[in-house]
This record gives structure tokens, C-alpha cells and sequence, in this order.
């Protein structure tokens, strides 16, 4: 190898972050194009997990590393979402067998490279692919040690976890993390219920809010949330709220739900 490429190799593998993935694009960028990185590949100095994916030798890479690929190298509109964000910020205390889901939500148009679909992360990835919020509210950089990567807050996490009630998540189980948050933002909760093309959703949330009796309630504007028109059947056979119009497991319509 030469001096040149053996200076590049220690400049790259200097600004490389640990525990993150590296993509062609990003390699590019450092001036590294594909034939040389396959010449790293070669010499042992880094490990290939796909096509135009790549990490440190040994280094253990997390889903946290390839999602900050994905949004940081690849600039896609894709972030940690629903239950995986509440998670992240402490509102989501429920116990599972198995392994945990991460829920990452993307817009509809958009594929994720077929490297990060395939790659063992050691934790059940799902995709949600919808436009029924806008992709630039609510959705701000967190920390992870040595990286930022792109979350829900709460706000838009919970109307993301809604959305996913009850083929994917218990209803039950969103009720009981939605009682809890007593400290929901208004000014963006309401942007966002204004915002939001789905109905089911839209009553879901304030049905549950107005039955914990949630303090964001006092402060939001519903003449100016589009609720649709007609009925919702979230399950059969439930049982009817007049107020929301909605359909119901008959344990959350009651006023002690037995969760």
C-alpha cells in the first residue's frame, strides 16, 4: 500500500466514529472511492456489511449506528419513533418477552439500503412508512454518547404510537403510558392534531387524554382539529363512545379499565 493511501486509511479511520456504519457516500466524501475502500476491505484494515456499508474492524456497531448513517451520510427522512421513542424518553415502562422492537418511521417514498435491512442488529426492526404527520414537526437530535440521532418528542411520539393501535400495539398498553403524561407541550400538540390526516388517531388521543383527565386538555383548541365525520371502529364488538365516536374495547370505555 502506498504512503498516500496508508495516510488516508489513519485520516479515515481517525474521524471515524466508533460504533457507527460508514457508507460509500460518506467514504467518497473523504476522498476514499469505492475501488480503495475494497483495498481496505482487503488488507483487513475495515469490514464490509453489504453493499457500500461498511464499519471498523472489531468494532461492535449498533442499530444507533446505523440509523446516524442513514440520517446523517444518506440524509434520509427517517427517525426513532412510537414506542421505541417514548422509550427513549422514560414514558414507556412495559414489560415484554422477547426482544424489544425499534420502531424507526420513514416517508412513504423512501427505501432504506438493503444493507441496513439485512444486518443482524440484534433487535427486530420495524419500518413504518406514512405521511399522516408532516416530516419536519416534532422531531428534533438526541444524544447517544458520541452521537445525535434523530427522535420523536413525546408529542408526535404518541400520536405515532396511536397510529400503530391495535394491529401492532396493544390499545389497552396506549392508554396506560397516555395517563401518564401530564407534561405534554400544547403549542406542539396542537400543531400536530391540526396537522394530522388521520382521524383515528386524532380520537384516539383525545378520547384517552380527556379520560385521564391530562392538564393538555384545558389548553388545546378542538374547533380547530379536524375529528372527521361518522364512526370509528377501532375493535368489533366493543362498545360505543358517544363523545369520540369510536368503537371500543369495552375495559377502556368503562371508567376503571382493567389494564
Amino acid at each position: 500500500m502506498s504512503l498516500e493511501n496508508q495516510n488516508k486509511i489513519k485520516y479515515l479511520l481517525t474521524n471515524w466514529l466508533d460504533k457507527t456504519i460508514a457508507t460509500s457516500n460518506w467514504l467518497l466524501e473523504k476522498g476514499i472511492s469505492p475501488q480503495l475502500a475494497k483495498r481496505y476491505v482487503e488488507s483487513g484494515w475495515i469490514k464490509a456489511i453489504g453493499h457500500g456499508a461498511f464499519k471498523k474492524l472489531d468494532d461492535d456497531v449498533l442499530w444507533q449506528g446505523g440509523v446516524y448513517a442513514l440520517q446523517t451520510q444518506l440524509h434520509l427522512p427517517i427517525h426513532v419513533g412510537g414506542l421505541s421513542a417514548l422509550s427513549f424518553h422514560g414514558v414507556a415502562h412495559y414489560m415484554r418477552l422477547g426482544r424489544e422492537k425499534l420502531y424507526l418511521f420513514s416517508s412513504p417514498d423512501k427505501h432504506l439500503p438493503k444493507w441496513f435491512s439485512d444486518y443482524d442488529w440484534e433487535q427486530p426492526i420495524v419500518v413504518v412508512k406514512t405521511a399522516f404527520l408532516p416530516a419536519e414537526i416534532g422531531i428534533k437530535p438526541y444524544q447517544y454518547q458520541s452521537i445525535q440521532i434523530n427522535h420523536a418528542t413525546v408529542e408526535r411520539a404518541v400520536l405515532e404510537l396511536l397510529y400503530l393501535t391495535p394491529k401492532q400495539i396493544d390499545i389497552l398498553e396506549c392508554y396506560q403510558i397516555i395517563e401518564g403524561l401530564h407534561n405534554l407541550r400544547p403549542s406542539l400538540l396542537q400543531t400536530l392534531l391540526e396537522e394530522c390526516t388521520s382521524v383515528k388517531v386524532k380520537r384516539l388521543f383525545l378520547f384517552m387524554a380527556d379520560k385521564a383527565q391530562l392538564p393538555v386538555m384545558k389548553h388545546l383548541n378542538l374547533q380547530k382539529i379536524d375529528l372527521g365525520k361518522g364512526d370509528r371502529s377501532i375493535v368489533s364488538n366493543g362498545q360505543y363512545d358517544s363523545k369520540y365516536k369510536l368503537v371500543l374495547p369495552s375495559e377502556l370505555v368503562k371508567n376503571e379499565p382493567s389494564i
